[in-house]
């Protein structure tokens, strides 16, 4: 507890300081707050509030260990769900390594079964991804340990780029509808306002989560390919490949994939030795004759299961993987710009679009500034923060800058030493 409420005094330091500011989101006072109480561990919702200046003296007050707002605008966002009158909500994407394997989940997640039961027995435990449900007694609580590196974000990072790349090309929405974060964690958000999205229902923003995620489509004239099949013709695959939307990601992924694979990758793929030695040998060839061309019939001995093997591992390639529930839920809260985050003590921080591939949460969302603390560390990784590198730590007393300290701590990761 003592370690908690060293935290406790850095967050209130924090929203407490002349100089913090919240930087108010489009239609503020239409928005509904929550905050999730540092010391009581409960959750406040239903809250509004007419100016940013009113907001910070709230957090000024409550000192929550993490601040959320809704997605949507409300007529009366005060009032219980059912009373808010729904007039819209800006799109939301989440994408979080929590959600995408990485090679180093099972080095540095763990996790274990919360099901009383399964404790008794000796407790279900696991690295990596944590499960749906528990393998040994389908339970569905669990007690996690993360950690965020930077192969975490570098994973997360491909990913928003994939995403950013559909939302302006194919969507068609500009950089200056679209508002780019690190989200304080392990991954990004990326949030559209734009009056277009605005009024869709979840039905329709379902309908973007499966464009977005690659969700029915089918890569293939189906009519083609049903007649090819009644003939016994197996190497007349009918690709609709073009240059927009996903015509256009699948034939440049699969041209990118053919000039660049290896002979032992298309086996890997499934392809056979024969198919693999064609394409190896020929790739610029088959890459104009098939993919620039169309003339999918023409390499002897690449047939449709080789065309399909290929189309779906660059699907695979190409889609982005985002967090479904929160793009879909059209009352979704989301955590707030320039908020600290009750799991790090980073800020979720806004960077421009443009600045994706050089921005560097472990630099630009650092809150805390100032000071140094003792801790004893009982295990934590090699991690950098504010342009230093720090760890690895295993059983030990060190002094650690103040960040460096409330990141340790909030993982389960160090305590303070009086």
């Amino acid at each position: 507890m003592f370690s908690r409420d060293w935290v406790y005094e850095n967050f209130r330091a924090y929203y407490r300081s002349p100089r913090y500011e919240f930087p108010s989101p489009q239609s503020f006072s239409q928005r509904e707050y929550a905050f999730l109480l540092f010391k009581e561990r409960a959750m406040v919702r239903h809250k509004s509030f007419h100016s940013s200046a009113a907001l910070v003296s709230s957090l000024r007050e409550r000192i929550p260990s993490d601040v959320y707002h809704s997605c949507a605008y409300y007529e009366n966002p005060d009032a219980d769900m059912d009373k808010k009158g729904w007039s819209g909500a800006d799109l939301v994407f989440d994408i979080d390594a929590d959600h995408i394997p990485t090679s180093c989940n099972k080095l540095h997640d763990e996790w274990k079964c919360g099901n009383p039961a399964c404790l008794v027995a000796g407790g279900m435990s696991g690295r990596g991804i944590t499960p749906e449900e528990c393998p040994a007694c389908g339970g569905v609580k669990f007690e996690t340990k993360t950690w965020a590196c930077e192969e975490c974000i570098d994973t997360t990072r491909t990913e928003t780029r994939k995403l950013l790349d559909m939302l302006t090309n194919d969507f068609g929405f500009s950089e200056h509808e679209i508002h780019t974060y690190f989200s304080g964690h392990r991954g990004y958000h990326i949030h559209v306002e734009n009056n277009s999205v605005r009024s869709l229902d979840t039905m329709a923003r379902k309908e973007i989560v499966d464009y977005v995620c690659g969700i029915g489509l089918d890569m293939f004239d189906k009519k083609r390919r049903d007649s090819a099949k009644q003939k016994r013709k197996t190497s007349t695959p009918v690709f609709a490949l073009g240059d927009y939307g996903w015509k256009r990601r699948l034939k440049n992924g699969m041209r990118t994939y053919i000039l660049n694979s290896a002979k032992e990758g298309l086996i890997e793929l499934g392809v056979s030795k024969k198919g693999a030695d064609v394409l190896f040998k020929n790739k610029q060839a088959i890459v104009n004759r098939c993919i620039e061309e169309g003339r999918w019939d023409t390499v002897k001995g690449v047939g449709f299961e080789t065309w399909m093997r290929i189309a779906e591992h660059v699907k695979d390639q190409e889609i982005a993987q985002i967090d479904t529930v929160v793009t879909s839920d059209i009352h979704r809260l989301i955590r707030a710009n320039g908020t600290l985050h009750g799991k790090t003590g980073l800020l979720k921080a806004e960077f421009p679009v443009k600045d994706l591939d050089t921005f560097d949460p472990f630099v630009g969302a650092v809150a805390f500034k100032e000071g140094t603390a003792h801790v004893l560390v009982s295990d934590a990784p090699e991690f950098k923060l504010s342009g230093e590198t720090f760890g690895p730590y295993k059983n030990q007393r060190v002094e650690l800058p103040t960040a460096a300290a409330v990141l340790l701590i909030l993982k389960g990761r160090a305590e303070v030493q009086n």
